[in-house]
C-alpha cells in the first residue's frame, strides 16, 4: 500500500515536471518571431568586418527608400481620383426651380428672362460638377491638377479648376448675372443656395485599383546582381552603391524564408532550440539542485521567470518597442539569487539570454552584454537586506554594459568619433528599471511562497509589535530567545548556512510560552512554581503546548512558513524528559504513555532547523551549571548534542558530522564568552594612623 502511494506520488511529480516544461517551451516558442534574418551587420561609410561575400542567387537591385519616395510622389502628384456624377441632383434642382417660379419666385423675378438664365446656368454648373467645400480645398491644397468624373459608365477628365463648391457656384451665378445686366440683388432674394447641392461624390475604390495600377508599372529596381558575382570583401568601405545593393540581397533573403513551408523549417527549428536548452536546465536541476527540481516553489519561481523574460524579449523585438538593452536583464538573476544561490542565478541566466539571442539581428554583442551584467549582478547582491545594496548593484551592472560596449564599439569600429551615444542611454534606462526588483521581490514572495532577507531582517526587528510584547509577557523567555539567535546565527555563518534565516527563526521559535508564561523556569520570578499542583502528565502537556500555541500565534501575525517551521521543529518530536524520567523513577514497574510526553514535531529538515535545536538545548541547559568553566561547557556541550544524534533527530536534515562537530566547537567558544569569570578588583584600604599617612617625612643628617 505504502509502494502504490508512493508510485502515485511519483507519477504526479512527474507529471507536474512534464506539463511545465512543454508549457514553458510552447509558450517561449509562440511569442519568438518567426520573420526572415539576415546575418550582417553593416553602415555606410564603414568598413565590412566579414569575409568575402559573394551572391549565391539571382536577386534586383532596389532603389532606396528615399529614391522611391521621391519618384513616386513624382508620379502621384499627376494622378486623378475618381468622383461620380449624379444627373438626378441637377434635374431634381431645376424641377424644384420651375416649381418655385409657378409660386413664390414668380412675384420675385421682374421676367421670365431671369428664369431662362438661372435654368441655364444651374445646368452648366451640374454638367461641370459641385464638390463639397471640404473635397474641393483637399484638391486645391494637394495641387491636384484633376479628377476623373463617372457619368454614365464612363470617365471623362475635369480639371480642377472648372469644378465648383456651393460658394463658388453661387457667387458664379450672381457674377455672370451683372455681365448680363441681370439685377444681381433679386437674385440674392430667390434663395439660390435651395438649387445648389454637391452631385460629386469620391469613389474609393476606383481611385484605389487607378492608384495601384499605377504603382505597378513602377519599376522598384534599378539593376540585378547575378549568381556568382563579388558583392563586397572584409576591411571594404560599404560605399552607398553597395550600401543599396546589400539592402536588396536582406530584403530578397528575407522575402524567400517567408514561404510556408520555410516557416514550418523555421518553427521546428525553435521548438528544437527552446526544448534543449529548456531539458538542459531542468538537467542541471536534477543533477545539482535536487531540492529545487523537488520543489513545486522552486521550480515554477525558475520557469516563469525565464519565459517571462524571453516573452517579453519577443514582443519587443516583433513589435518593435524601444531596444531590448532597456530590458533588465540582471533582475532575473538577481531574484534567483536572493531566493535561491548563485549558480542556479547564473545558469537560469544563461538559459535566458541563449533562448532571447534568436530573435535579435545580432546576437553576440547582447550574450556578450548580458552575460557580464549578470555576473556582476550575481556577485555584487549575494545578500540582499538594504535598499542601498540594491542602487549598488544596479549601479555596477550599469557601469558593466557601459565599459564592455565601449571596448567593443573601440575593437570594431576604430573611430571615437563613431560611437553609439544611443546605447549607453539605454544603459542608464536599464539600471534604473533595475530597482523596481526591489518591490518585485514582495510580488514574487507572496505568489511562490519565499521569503528574503529584507523580510527576515524586518521580522528580526525587535521593536516589531509580537517581539516587543514578547520582551514583555515573557523577559526570560525573550533573553532566552536573543542569546540562541546570537549562537545559532555564528553557528550558521560557520557551516555556511543561512545566518539571517536562523536568527530570526530563533527569536520567534518560544512565542508559544507567552500563553502560559508562568510555568516555564525562565519567567518565574516569584520562585512559585505551579507544576507542584499538576501531574506529570499534566505538566508535560503545558510544556508541549507552548509549540501549539506558537504556531496558532505565528498563524495570526502571518509570519512566513518558513519561521513556522522553525516554531514546530525546534523540539522535533522529542520528549519532556524531565517530567518523563520523574514519571519513569515514580512508577518503575509501568510503562508510561510516551505520547502525552512526546512533542508533535517533526525533526528538523533543514541545516538552519537542527543548528536552532542544538542551540535551544545547550543555552537552556548551561543554566543549570553549577560553575562555568571550560571542562563543564565542553561537556554539557558535547553530552547534549550527542544526545540529539543519537535519538536520531539529525536523520532527515542535510547537516554532515563535520558540520555538527564545528557547531560544537562555536557552541563552546561562545559559551565560554558569555559566561566568563571577571577578575576581582581588590578593595583600598583604609590607614589607621591618618596623621602619620598624611605627615612629611624629616630630612635626616649625613
Amino acid at each position: 500500500m505504502d509502494f502504490n502511494k508512493k508510485g502515485k506520488g511519483f507519477y504526479k511529480d512527474l507529471l507536474y515536471k512534464a506539463l511545465i516544461f512543454v508549457a514553458t517551451a510552447g509558450v517561449i516558442v509562440y511569442f519568438l518571431p518567426r520573420d526572415g534574418k539576415f546575418n550582417y551587420q553593416f553602415d555606410i561609410d564603414k568598413p565590412w568586418r566579414y569575409g568575402q561575400l559573394i551572391a549565391t542567387f539571382d536577386f534586383p537591385i532596389y532603389k532606396s527608400d528615399e529614391v522611391v519616395k521621391r519618384e513616386q510622389d513624382s508620379i502621384l502628384s499627376r494622378f486623378q481620383p475618381y468622383y461620380t456624377l449624379n444627373p438626378e441632383i441637377g434635374r431634381e434642382a431645376l424641377k424644384k426651380l420651375r416649381e418655385d417660379y409657378q409660386g413664390r419666385l414668380k412675384g420675385l423675378l421682374p421676367s421670365s428672362g431671369y428664369l431662362q438664365y438661372l435654368e441655364r446656368k444651374i445646368s452648366d454648373i451640374y454638367k461641370a460638377g459641385i464638390l463639397s467645400t471640404e473635397d474641393l480645398d483637399r484638391l486645391q491644397q494637394d495641387s491636384t491638377p484633376g479628377i476623373m468624373m463617372i457619368a454614365d459608365k464612363l470617365a471623362n477628365p475635369q480639371s480642377t479648376g472648372k469644378l465648383f463648391s456651393v460658394k463658388n457656384a453661387y457667387q458664379s451665378i450672381l457674377q455672370e448675372a451683372n455681365s448680363l445686366h441681370y439685377n444681381s440683388y433679386v437674385l440674392r432674394q430667390c434663395s439660390l443656395n435651395d438649387y445648389l447641392q454637391p452631385n460629386l461624390t469620391y469613389d474609393p475604390q476606383r481611385t484605389e485599383a487607378a492608384r495601384k495600377e499605377i504603382l505597378d508599372d513602377y519599376s522598384w529596381a534599378n539593376g540585378m546582381v547575378v549568381s556568382g558575382q563579388k558583392i563586397i570583401d572584409r576591411g571594404e568601405i560599404v560605399t552607398r552603391d553597395t550600401y543599396n545593393i546589400l539592402e536588396s540581397l536582406r530584403k530578397e533573403s528575407i522575402e524567400r524564408s517567408e514561404s510556408i513551408g520555410q516557416k514550418r523549417i523555421m518553427l521546428a527549428g525553435q521548438i528544437l532550440y527552446v526544448a534543449i536548452f529548456m531539458l538542459c536546465f531542468m538537467l542541471y536541476l536534477d543533477l545539482f539542485r535536487k531540492d529545487y527540481y523537488n520543489k513545486k516553489g522552486s521550480l515554477s519561481l525558475l520557469f516563469a521567470v525565464v519565459m517571462i523574460y524571453c516573452m517579453v524579449t519577443a514582443l519587443m523585438v516583433t513589435n518593435k518597442l524601444f531596444s531590448v538593452y532597456m530590458l533588465p536583464y540582471a533582475m532575473l538573476p538577481i531574484i534567483i539569487r536572493v531566493f535561491l544561490d548563485s549558480r542556479t542565478a547564473f545558469i537560469a541566466h544563461v538559459t535566458t539570454v541563449l533562448i532571447c539571442s534568436i530573435c535579435l539581428q545580432y546576437p553576440y554583442e547582447f550574450i556578450l552584454l548580458q552575460l557580464v551584467a549578470g555576473l556582476v549582478a550575481i556577485y555584487s547582491l549575494r545578500e540582499l537586506s538594504q535598499r542601498s545594496q540594491l542602487f549598488q548593484s544596479a549601479l555596477l551592472v550599469m557601469l558593466s554594459y557601459a565599459v564592455i560596449y565601449f571596448a567593443y564599439e573601440l575593437i570594431t569600429e576604430n573611430d571615437l568619433s563613431k560611437i553609439n551615444w544611443g546605447m549607453y542611454t539605454n544603459f542608464v534606462i536599464n539600471g534604473i528599471l533595475l530597482l523596481f526588483t526591489y518591490p518585485l521581490m514582495y510580488m514574487v514572495e507572496k505568489v511562490f511562497g519565499f521569503t528574503s532577507n529584507v523580510t527576515l531582517v524586518e521580522l528580526s526587528n525587535i521593536n516589531s509589535p509580537l517581539l516587543r510584547r514578547m520582551s514583555e509577557t515573557v523577559p526570560g523567555t525573550f533573553q532566552h530567545s536573543m542569546q540562541v539567535a546570537n549562537l545559532a546565527s555564528e553557528a550558521a555563518n560557520r557551516i555556511g548556512a543561512k545566518s539571517q534565516l536562523v536568527r530570526t527563526g530563533a527569536l520567534y521559535h518560544d512565542i508559544g510560552k507567552m500563553v502560559n508564561p508562568v510555568f516555564f523556569t525562565e519567567n518565574q520570578q516569584s520562585g512559585v512554581n505551579p507544576h507542584k499542583n499538576l501531574s506529570y502528565e499534566q505538566s508535560a502537556q503545558v510544556v508541549i503546548s507552548h509549540v501549539t500555541e506558537g504556531l496558532k500565534l505565528a498563524e495570526k501575525n502571518d509570519l512566513p512558513t518558513v519561521i513556522k517551521d522553525f516554531i514546530s521543529t525546534h523540539h522535533g518530536k522529542g520528549k519532556t524528559k524531565y517530567f518523563y524520567i520523574s514519571w519513569k523513577n515514580e512508577h518503575p514497574d509501568k510503562e508510561p504513555n510516551d505520547a502525552l510526553f512526546t512533542y508533535p514535531g517533526p525533526n528538523p529538515f533543514t541545516k538552519e532547523q537542527a543548528i536552532l535545536m542544538m542551540a535551544d538545548a545547550v543555552e537552556a541547559a548551561s543554566r543549570s551549571l553549577p560553575e562555568y568553566t571550560e571542562e563543564s561547557i565542553g561537556a554539557l556541550v558535547d553530552k547534549i548534542i550527542d544526545s540529539q544524534v543519537a535519538d536520531g533527530f539529525f536523520k532527515e536534515c542535510p547537516i554532515t558530522f563535520k558540520d555538527i562537530a564545528t557547531v560544537k566547537t562555536v557552541f563552546k567558544e561562545k559559551l565560554k564568552t558569555m559566561y566568563h569569570t571577571r577578575i576581582s578588583y581588590p578593595e583600598l584600604k583604609k590607614d589607621e594612623k591618618p596623621a602619620e599617612a598624611n605627615a612629611q617625612p624629616q630630612p635626616t643628617a649625613p
